[in-house]
């Protein structure tokens, strides 16, 4: 998920490996093992805003919350804005039933729906 999405931004704005590691400090190999999903994504919040920033990529647009999401998915994380927002973890069991084909009860789908309102 997130090597496919870095390289495919990276080749859709023709940008090459060797340069795309060049103007950033990065090790060309690793990098290639990060983009083939053998390595996992850097961690930390500095490192995703600098790639995403050598992407040419929005800060806050659609591609911006990819970029992080799949980090954070990679990783087995849930991202952290989603676990900052209290009501949204209290109904992710729910969500999480709900992808496993369990159907929720009916209150339990109103809560869902006032929350995507909301959103």
């Amino acid at each position: 998920m997130f090597g496919e999405f870095v390289r495919n931004t990276r080749l859709k704005k023709r940008i090459g490996l060797r340069e795309f590691c060049l103007k950033s400090g990065r090790d060309a190999s690793n990098w290639s093992k990060i983009e083939r999903g053998v390595l996992p994504p850097p961690k930390d919040q500095k490192s995703l805003e600098k790639i995403a920033s050598d992407l040419g990529i929005k800060k806050g647009g659609e591609q911006w919350m990819q970029l992080f999401d799949f980090a954070a998915l990679k990783r087995g994380k849930v991202p952290a804005d989603i676990m900052n927002d209290e009501e949204l973890v209290e109904n992710l069991p729910l969500f999480f039933r709900t992808l496993r084909g369990q159907k929720p009860v009916k209150d339990e789908l109103r809560k869902m729906a006032e929350l995507i309102r909301r959103g």
